[in-house]
């Protein structure tokens, strides 16, 4: 099994095979509008724009399961992307990314490389860690999705290769995508 094997609906309701971005190194990344982690946005539009034309592609998925940071509907969540940061990357529609109703999409890339852990070195990772502990303890426990703009980055073969945890800046992946490009 690979990420190809995956269909998911786009933020205006087709239906999209993964098979489409078959060949080109991915992020795909749970998202929120309402969120501390949310001006990500913007350094994802940075990065889709440097290498989209080296076959980096972008995959964005709204969900409302931390402290209900993403409440828009799609076409809300759409517009709130493109007039804030300019979001040209592909968006689809909201979905649930950890837990039982989880999408299979995200089942598969939480189970396929595990959580290692906050990166406590930085006050973004301590401060995420602390709410965590303090408000939502059973979210530490196991592999799942811990909070918004958890990042996956997919080879062009479609295989899991990274997971970069809400802390970890977009841009602090550039080395690591330029390296499957």
């Amino acid at each position: 099994m690979n990420i190809y094997d995956f269909n998911v609906k786009a933020i205006t309701g087709e239906d999209v095979s993964l098979e489409k971005y078959k060949g080109n190194v991915l992020i795909i990344a749970n998202t929120a509008s309402r969120c501390g982690f949310t001006p990500q946005y913007g350094d994802l539009e940075v990065l889709y724009k440097k290498y989209k034309d080296h076959g980096l592609n972008i995959l964005g998925f709204p969900s409302n399961q931390f402290a209900e940071q993403e409440p828009g509907n799609n076409s809300e969540v759409k517009h709130f992307c493109e007039i804030n940061y300019g979001v040209t990357f592909d968006l689809f529609e909201k979905i649930e990314v950890r837990g039982n109703n989880a999408h299979p999409l995200f089942k598969y890339l939480s189970k396929t490389v595990p959580f290692k852990g906050l990166d406590v070195s930085s006050a973004s990772g301590r401060i995420l860690e602390a709410m965590l502990k303090e408000n939502y303890p059973e979210i530490l426990v196991g592999n799942g999705i811990k909070w918004n703009f958890t990042k996956f980055l997919i080879n062009s073969a479609g295989e899991v290769v990274g997971r970069f945890e809400p802390t970890t800046e977009p841009m602090d992946m550039e080395a690591e995508i330029k390296k499957f490009l």
